[in-house]
């Protein structure tokens, strides 16, 4: 029996449950049992914002935004790599799970962090925001697959029903 190559397959994961989604979806479909693929999950951070000591009303701020944030950030990372264990932790194969959080915006930190790893398969979830809506913000799914050199596997979110 020849055996198979291992695979690293990159699910970019946020807050919402479009990615949760793409994630569980993952699983299901990309690890059968006895793989030795490696799951990992990309986590990407905002821009920082340039702060100043005076607000927009000219009043002077008390306490240290950047580390207000930074706290925020490290919480929020923190939450998503635990929402996401919730959707992997039963699952009944042995996977390798690689951790990943980058800066910076979303699709170029997707895309470079694609090239980068070698990765062999990109998951990522979707809005699926109408025209209107992807017109103005923009769709990182849509400019991921244009971009990445690997598969990109788009996964939409299930009606309630199914």
């Amino acid at each position: 029996m020849e055996e198979t190559k291992e695979r690293k397959i990159v699910v970019a994961v946020d807050e919402s449950e479009e990615s949760m989604e793409a994630l569980s979806w993952s699983l299901d479909n990309l690890f059968p049992y006895g793989s030795n693929n490696t799951l990992i999950l990309l986590y990407v951070k905002p821009p920082l914002p340039v702060y100043s000591s005076i607000d927009a009303a000219g009043f002077i701020v008390t306490g240290d935004p950047v580390a207000a944030l930074s706290k925020y950030e490290h919480e929020l990372v923190e939450s998503v790599m635990a929402r996401s264990r919730t959707v992997y932790q039963d699952f009944e194969s042995d996977i390798n799970i690689e951790r990943r959080v980058g800066r910076g915006d979303a699709k170029e930190v997707i895309c470079n962090a694609v090239q980068k790893l070698k990765a062999d398969m990109l998951v990522i979830g979707t809005h699926d925001y109408g025209v209107f809506k992807r017109a103005l913000l923009g769709s990182v799914s849509e400019y991921c697959a244009k971009r990445v050199k690997c598969p990109v596997i788009i996964v939409k979110k299930q009606p309630q029903n199914h």
